[in-house]
């Protein structure tokens, strides 16, 4: 009978999996300094390591979703003050444009005569995710994944 519970280097190794998917880079962030490649990939083999490594990736999976949505949700009803200060600032420094929340700008533009444009992201596409995503949920018909590709397809076909 072997040990089901990993080590904390063996955590470490899984962790840095689930982050880079690189076998060999993980296994030297983890601490296995001898021939890491292949301790990586005996590693994966094992059954332990493999099991923790799936559970670390619907973690993974869930937190996106939960990304995404957040965003969205800031695209849909974020505050754009700070993008209209930002037309009518003359003299920003760089400490002030890191602390102002440009989130919603999808682009800014400066063209030669001094001026500037800036494009924000549509709202109501925003709110359209949200509710796909909502309808999803209840549904249960589509993974995420398959709609959060279809979403992202549906935005650059519409040059957004």
């Amino acid at each position: 009978m072997t040990n089901s519970k990993t080590s904390k280097k063996e955590n470490k190794f899984c962790e840095y999996y689930t982050e880079t998917g690189d076998i060999k880079e993980s296994a030297v962030r983890a601490g296995y300094k001898n021939n890491p490649e292949k301790t990586g990939i005996e590693l994966l083999y094992t059954e332990k390591i493999s099991n923790k490594i799936k559970k670390l990736y619907e973690i993974k999976k869930k937190n996106l979703i939960y990304q995404t949505i957040v965003g969205y949700e800031k695209l849909a009803f974020g505050n754009i003050s700070d993008c209209i200060k930002l037309l009518f600032c003359e003299n920003l420094n760089f400490n002030d444009l890191k602390k102002m929340n440009l989130f919603n700008i999808s682009e800014i533009k400066k063209p030669k005569d001094g001026s500037m444009e800036i494009k924000f992201f549509d709202r109501m596409r925003a709110l359209e995710k949200l509710e796909q995503i909502d309808n999803l949920k209840n549904s249960e018909k589509e993974p995420f994944y398959y709609a959060l590709e279809n979403s992202i397809k549906n935005f650059e076909s519409t040059g957004e």
